[in-house]
């Protein structure tokens, strides 16, 4: 939107902006946000950047922790959300040394764009595209609470199955679990706001492919954007979950990307699509290839699926994201690979014919992850693959063309399979990790923090008393 330091000045004179918000992400992929008054919007801001603390955001020790944020000219946009006029910029953290500042190493954009030089210098490419799918939630309301004699939740929303005889002035449009894909209206309540979130996301510089209502019949939504630039995506995946939630509570509802908020119906996933050029010239076409990929993809691939349970600490960080990946719905487990299969954890769209457009699409990670983290050591696995060549043919991880949830038990028991748990996949990142620290990109610090603070999370939840427990035990 912006390319100069002038024509954003300009810009807040132009439109009466009175703030500008600077939008930080932390260790979990959240965004923390400090505001300055437009007039303090000055090349001393730009250049020095703003000083903050570190240790808050999951990073650095107390001891150690005086950093600075530095704003990323480009990512300027106007924020509708603020009730004050509002310019939203995000940015990169910087450590505080002499005599120059330098790029804090465990920053999640940092971590990107560190990536993207490592592949660069590999002469492997000089672009990956990202094209992420979001899936979400939307709820008419939510409460939850966990206290020591009680705890639960409860999720309201007129367009359930399970609403028709609960709620007031009922027409009786419902949805049932299992089929909302592609629901019209009047079931599809959501419509028109999907629509206002899109163009939301078109003004935020998103340009987005299509919307529609998804599988899970309770209010579950999908917008699928178009490829970008790795590091681009990352933050527009920040952006594109700012503005679907706050969309929702202008709304009066709530969104969530939780990947299983509901037992027994669809989870949220972040399908990631993704392509290599190099010299604007697709890495991975090949006429003559398995689904028309060059061995350079399939190399790309084993590297994915070599490294997939390890990569799930960090495209999957959460203890509910294993309870979406099970089989039986459309979340993939098996390690694998295939066309058109949406049971393998790899699948290569069909429809992608063209040079340009051929590619292929890694489905178990979901949106609770640090988009930043999740799609570097995304790359940094296929990179691995490429360097060494990893064949996943000859490694027995496919192709599987046919349905992986119709095997027997036999069959599915010499199959490789994603962690079952969180546990599993630290387990398995502190086993494999060396693929993300190659080149510098993921220094073993951030890994080590991140797999503590996952722990420790681990060992919260295993201490609440869950209510099935009661149900399956509090008689014995």
């Amino acid at each position: 939107m912006f390319h100069t330091l002038d024509e954003v000045i300009q810009y807040c004179k132009d439109e009466g902006i009175r703030m500008v918000d600077f939008k930080l992400t932390d260790i979990d992929g959240r965004w923390r946000h400090l505001t300055i008054p437009a007039e303090r919007l000055t090349r001393a801001t730009m250049e020095d950047g703003i000083g903050f603390d570190g240790s808050n955001y999951g990073y650095a020790s107390v001891e150690n922790s005086d950093m600075v944020f530095v704003p990323v000219l480009e990512s300027a946009v106007y924020d509708p959300y603020a009730q004050v006029p509002t310019l939203s910029m995000i940015g990169d953290v910087l450590v505080i040394d002499h005599p120059e500042n330098r790029p804090f190493d465990q920053y999640p954009r940092n971590v990107a764009l560190r990536a993207i030089e490592y592949m660069k210098e590999l002469g492997v490419a000089d672009r990956m595209l990202i094209g992420p799918e979001y899936e979400f939630y939307i709820f008419d309301n939510v409460n939850y609470e966990v206290l020591p004699q009680k705890s639960g939740y409860i999720i309201k929303t007129r367009q359930a199955g399970w609403a028709s005889v609960s709620e007031n002035n009922n027409k009786g449009y419902q949805l049932e679990d299992g089929k909302g894909y592609h629901a019209s209206l009047p079931m599809d309540i959501n419509n028109d706001l999907r629509s206002r979130i899109c163009l939301t996301m078109k003004d935020w510089g998103l340009d987005v492919k299509y919307h529609h209502h998804e599988v899970g019949g309770c209010g579950q939504m999908e917008i699928e954007v178009e490829l970008g630039d790795m590091v681009t995506m990352a933050d527009h995946t920040m952006n594109a979950k700012y503005i679907i939630k706050n969309e929702a509570v202008r709304e009066g509802k709530t969104a969530t990307f939780m990947p299983k908020p509901m037992a027994g119906v669809a989870g949220n996933g972040m399908h990631v699509h993704m392509l290599l050029l190099k010299d604007d010239q697709p890495v991975f076409y090949d006429p003559e290839g398995y689904g028309q990929l060059s061995d350079t993809a399939m190399y790309f691939i084993g590297g994915l699926l070599k490294h997939a349970r390890s990569l799930c600490a960090l495209t999957n960080p959460s203890t509910n994201s294993y309870k979406r990946l099970v089989p039986g719905f459309e979340a993939p487990v098996v390690i694998g690979y295939a066309m058109a299969n949406r049971s393998a954890v790899v699948r290569i769209p069909s429809y992608a014919k063209t040079p340009a457009s051929k590619r292929f699409e890694l489905r178990n990670p979901d949106a609770a992850c640090n988009p930043y983290y999740a799609l570097s050591a995304i790359l940094m696995a296929g990179l691995d693959g490429i360097t060494r060549k990893i064949d996943p043919r000859k490694e027995g991880w496919g192709p599987y063309d046919y349905n992986l949830y119709d095997l027997s038990e036999e069959e599915q028991s010499r199959l490789t399979s994603l962690p079952e748990s969180l546990t599993e996949a630290l387990n398995a990142l502190e086993e494999d990790y060396e693929y993300l620290t190659a080149g510098g990109v993921f220094p073993k610090k951030v890994l080590d923090l991140h797999i503590a603070r996952k722990r420790k999370e681990v060992q919260e939840v295993l201490r609440i008393p869950h209510p099935e427990e009661f149900a399956l035990y509090y008689d014995l």
